[in-house]
């Protein structure tokens, strides 16, 4: 019996250390790189560095002077094919935030919120008011679309390894299916375990 109680009171306080988590806020802009995967630092200053990057190629200039306005962009799919999940939507809202802060292009919405923002107009048209309604055929078209990818490598040995993205991303003339601008970051990552 005594043995018993002995287990219990290990099990319980076992349990207990087992289940006790210590969690403490941090900034967003100070994410620590704990097992060297790709996170939210990596993705936000990756979209800032190429949209900058991307922004000073000659195809900006080239679209003013033949235009006489800004361009209009839209971002389209990024492909994860990288050895991780990586979800590749949040890079992707990073890419737009980058390319509106320089207010350098414009920006138009694409895939499921598009396709939502048609949804709503098309409601609109039997259940708003004609003179708050929304029409149909004056959304501004995009000039240019951004596409890219997320790639990665692994070199591993027992306990260290290194990790090394590589993402791609091309701008294309929609109109011409010109590629105007290739840009690529590598970020590499060495962990020791």
């Amino acid at each position: 019996m005594k043995q018993f109680i002995t287990l219990s009171i290990a099990a319980l306080l076992f349990t207990v250390s087992a289940c006790s988590h210590k969690v403490s806020r941090i900034d967003p802009a100070d994410t620590p790189d704990i097992n060297g995967s790709w996170n939210n630092t990596d993705s936000r200053l990756t979209a800032e560095e190429m949209i900058n990057q991307s922004l000073t190629g000659k195809w900006l200039s080239e679209h003013l002077q033949a235009k006489g306005k800004r361009p209009v962009v839209i971002v389209g799919f990024v492909t994860n094919k990288s050895h991780e999940h990586i979800e590749a939507e949040t890079f992707m809202a990073d890419l737009e935030r980058s390319f509106i802060s320089t207010e350098k292009v414009g920006l138009v919405q694409s895939g499921k919120k598009r396709e939502e923002l048609r949804a709503e107009k098309a409601d609109q048209q039997t259940n708003a008011s004609a003179s708050t309604m929304k029409k149909f055929g004056l959304e501004k078209g995009a000039d240019y679309i951004l596409q890219g990818s997320i790639n990665s490598i692994v070199d591993a040995y027992k306990r260290k390894k290194t990790v090394t993205y590589q993402i791609n991303l091309e701008l294309t003339n929609i109109e011409t299916n010109e590629v105007v601008w290739i840009g690529d970051k590598k970020i590499a990552k060495y962990v020791k375990n």
